[in-house]
Order: structure tokens, then C-alpha cells, then sequence
């Protein structure tokens, strides 16, 4: 189960003030290619599974993630997830040709075919991500810029065991430096199925 703090901040100023304040603390940036897949049939999407392959800083490594039903409210979200590394290269592939990712072989996908019945899937197309991320407090802060055809998007990420306690810390220090935020309501993968920026 993935448990993760998420804050939304109002527009560029925030995020880039919040960058600002952080920088001594920086560890590394990831320019990070998110595309999604569902069933012919929408296997996936009718029970709320998003499939994702990711690409790290175009090929430097690539991940294939099953969530399972997000529940996102007062900006904690919990979802079940498992994710596997594949190779950059054979990732690719996956975009034009779904059903190499089906054949794959993986874990991770073979559970997802047993447990939905997909036999056949599309790609749904995708976003770029830009994450910055930094050590605070002793947690690993992911401070996203998230960029869809129709607009961006800024948020402040973290996972945490003791979410509550968490997100209570990070709004304090969000108010103290004036960074003007709000509980993330919706998640990107949502934002990118609606053509929406909630």
C-alpha cells in the first residue's frame, strides 16, 4: 500500500518559491515520461487499475506500475501499488505495440491478467513530469511539475507511514514561507483521463 502526503500548490510562484527555500536540501531532479494503458474492453479503467509504464531521464530506467483503486481525501492518498523495473529499451517498444507489454512475462503483469482478463490493451498517450527532490526532516520530499497539453500543474509529494502527522508538519511550513497550497483532490493520472487541472 502506498501512502503519500500530497499538496497542491497554487501556480508557478509557489512552486518555485518553495524550490527556493529547499535548496540546500536538493538531492536530484528526474525528468520523468508517464503514458497509461487500459483493455480493449476498458478492463482496467472499470475497475479503477491504472497500468503506467515510466521512463527516468528518457532511458536511464523504466518502470511498469499497477495501482489498484486510489483513495485520495483531505490530501492523503492510498492506493495499492507494485512496480517493476524493465529495460528503457524494450519499454519503448510498449508504446507502439501494447501487446509487448502484455507478453512481457513480469509479475506485475501477469497478476494484472489474471486478476482483470485483459487479453488486449491500447495506449492511452501520456504526460511529462519534472521532480525535484530533497531530504527534509528526514523524509524525501517530490516536488512536481507536472505538464499536460492543456496546462501544468504544481505539487508537493511525500510518502509517509504517518501521513496525518505529515501533512500537518508540511502545512505549517507551506504557511511559514507564505507558499499559498491546498489538499491535492484529484490525481494526475485522473487529471489526464478528464482533460482537467483540479
Amino acid at each position: 500500500m502506498e501512502v503519500e502526503v500530497k499538496l497542491r500548490l497554487a501556480d508557478a510562484a509557489a512552486h518555485a518559491a518553495l524550490a527556493a527555500a529547499l535548496q540546500p536540501s536538493y538531492r536530484t531532479t528526474h525528468q520523468q515520461e508517464n503514458y497509461f494503458f487500459d483493455g480493449v474492453g476498458g478492463e482496467l479503467s472499470s475497475r479503477r487499475v491504472v497500468l503506467r509504464v515510466r521512463f527516468y531521464d528518457v532511458d536511464k530506467k523504466a518502470l511498469v506500475t499497477v495501482k489498484g483503486k486510489q483513495v485520495l481525501q483531505d490530501g492523503i492518498g492510498r492506493s495499492p501499488e507494485e512496480e517493476e523495473a524493465v529495460d528503457p529499451a524494450a519499454a519503448r517498444a510498449f508504446l507502439t505495440d501494447p501487446a509487448k507489454l502484455l507478453a512481457l512475462g513480469i509479475p506485475v503483469v501477469e497478476s494484472l491478467k489474471s486478476s482483470t482478463g485483459v487479453s488486449e490493451l491500447v495506449c492511452l498517450g501520456g504526460f511529462n513530469n519534472t521532480r525535484q527532490e530533497f531530504e527534509w526532516h528526514g523524509h524525501l520530499l517530490e516536488l512536481d511539475e507536472t505538464k499536460f497539453d492543456w496546462g501544468t500543474l504544481y505539487e508537493l509529494e511525500c510518502e509517509t507511514a504517518e501521513p496525518e502527522k505529515l501533512r500537518g508538519e508540511l502545512e505549517a511550513y507551506l504557511t511559514r514561507l507564505g507558499v499559498a497550497h491546498s489538499h491535492s483532490a484529484t490525481s494526475k493520472f485522473a487529471n489526464f483521463r478528464n482533460r482537467t487541472l483540479l
